[in-house]
């Protein structure tokens, strides 16, 4: 009976071989078994992990995952193929359970497929809620950025984490340009759901692969759903209650992002724009507004943070860069002042240094895309469905894309004339993506990232404690949404400046 078991098993996993595979010209990859295909090679699915496949398996390589389809980018060709010429059959987002119910259906912007809602959603994003009118959002930084500066100053010539400090900057920033209200003890708990939205996010789910598992639930997932949705449900429900009042009483004052997203929002779910610049009528309902401040918090805190924190790690780690980076502030600014708005075009090897960072280490490792229809990219074949991940850790770390070290921190590679720019569609250095769904917020983003270096350089020196190397300085990563460094920096600050802290 067993015998026959078997016997029956290799000819069905035989036939879904033959009538999946056969004669379509699949990109390379590893081998695949019967039925599972290269499921065991899970843990092979990070930043690093694909990156070593595709140089095995090249810049496009196929992996069949239980029972989805999973295609790799990692050379700046294959991304173009896939960004530019292809972006209108590869222009969707691939679901998960989590994104799927975190997401309330994907009702945000970020998971949402492309389509005409999604168009007009960017539309607010880019015309409401990150332009520069917006001086509200600005001023968060500006203010947020000072108390963090006198938090550093109140603890001078002692070693404090400085990671913790600029995740907390961030998190005060994007809270109070979203909500308009500095961040409180309420604030403090709505940071811990998000941060476990985040772990939900990044982590691995079985059933996502074998959807037959799902009812079995083996990681005991779908309990931790429930309670994070439902703890995001019971702050911010309150919260947007709170803002239809205000509208109510027709004396908004100043406009957050709530109030932006209110515009376009009734009870029933219908409203008109109010703006001549949106002429379309556009329906948002209650889960569309909570998931896009869901993108808005995501976005702005975990991955501005990690950037001015992957920075300051690495200049400490290269003193010589510091000492390069901190003469240009002395240069430009002076010590009797702090760094200004206007002074930031002007500090020409800072801005090296934010984009060096944001090649080794960019703000999401990988650009998630899924295929609307069958397609044929480079030559074979992708079908509907497929996961398509774009590794751009990959990319930055190629020797083929930047042959001198990359795995080097050498800001100066980006003073050479025609050096790439994330603003020019050069596909090796695309860390906010490209195209149609590049990110909304990028300016905001830089911003942040921008002023917050700055002003950390500018009005402190740093040193590392207890008489530790800079060649011990711990560059590891986590893989998850983002790669955030893998333990907090910790660095001692010294008064840097002729004139008081900011």
């Amino acid at each position: 009976m067993s015998l026959l078991f078997i016997l029956l098993l290799t000819i069905i996993s035989m036939i879904f071989f033959i009538s999946r595979f056969g004669g379509k010209p699949y990109p390379p990859g590893p081998r695949r078994l019967p039925v599972i295909g290269n499921t065991l090679m899970m843990a092979c699915l990070t930043h690093r992990g694909l990156a070593k496949l595709a140089s095995r398996y090249g810049g496009l390589f196929y992996l069949r995952m239980g029972a989805q389809d999973i295609v790799v980018v990692s050379t700046p060709d294959m991304a173009r193929q896939i960004l530019q010429t292809h972006q209108d059959q590869i222009s969707n987002r691939p679901t998960s359970i989590a994104l799927d119910y975190l997401s309330y259906g994907r009702a945000n912007m970020a998971f949402a497929d492309y389509s005409p809602w999604w168009r007009q959603m960017r539309k607010i994003c880019v015309m409401k809620l990150f332009s520069r009118a917006r001086v509200e959002s600005w001023n968060s930084v500006r203010d947020e950025l000072n108390h963090m500066l006198r938090d550093v100053a109140s603890n001078a010539n002692q070693a404090i984490n400085l990671g913790e400090l600029v995740f907390g900057f961030t998190e005060k920033i994007i809270y109070r340009a979203a909500f308009g209200s500095r961040l409180s003890d309420g604030g403090t708990e709505f940071i811990k759901i998000m941060q476990e939205f985040s772990k939900l996010f990044g982590s691995f789910n079985v059933c996502d692969f074998v959807p037959w598992m799902s009812r079995a639930d083996p990681q005991g997932l779908k309990a931790r759903l429930r309670k994070a949705r439902g703890s995001l449900d019971t702050f911010i429900d309150s919260i947007i209650d709170q803002h239809i009042i205000k509208r109510k009483g027709k004396n908004i004052g100043d406009k957050d992002m709530v109030d932006e997203l209110l515009a376009f929002y009734t009870e029933e779910g219908e409203a008109k724009a109010e703006s001549d610049d949106l002429q379309a009528t556009i329906k948002l309902t209650k889960n569309n507004i909570k998931g896009i401040i869901m993108d808005i918090m995501f976005g702005g805190t975990e991955t501005v943070a990690a950037a001015i924190e992957w920075a300051m790690s690495e200049l400490l780690k290269n003193p010589e860069e510091l000492r390069k980076t901190q003469e240009e502030l002395s240069n430009v600014v002076g010590l009797h002042r702090c760094v200004e708005e206007g002074d930031l075009e002007k500090l020409t090897y800072l801005k090296c240094v934010l984009k060096e960072t944001l090649r080794l280490h960019p703000p999401l490792p990988f650009l998630p895309r899924a295929a609307a229809e069958d397609v044929y990219v480079a030559g074979y074949y992708i079908p509907a469905g497929s996961r398509v991940i774009i590794n751009l850790w990959a990319m930055g770390h190629d020797g083929k894309c930047w042959n001198d070290e990359p795995e080097a921190f050498k800001p100066s590679r980006f003073l050479d004339v025609g050096a790439p720019d994330y603003r020019n569609n050069n596909f090796e250095f695309i860390p906010f993506g490209t195209g149609r769904r590049s990110c909304p917020g990028m300016q905001l983003g830089l911003h942040a990232f921008e002023m917050g270096l700055a002003h950390l350089l500018h009005c402190f020196n740093w040193e590392l404690p207890d008489g530790m190397k800079p060649s011990q300085v711990d560059m590891s990563d986590m893989y998850g949404l983002s790669a955030p460094k893998a333990t907090r920096l910790i660095a001692v600050p010294t008064p840097r400046l002729l004139c008081p802290i900011c």
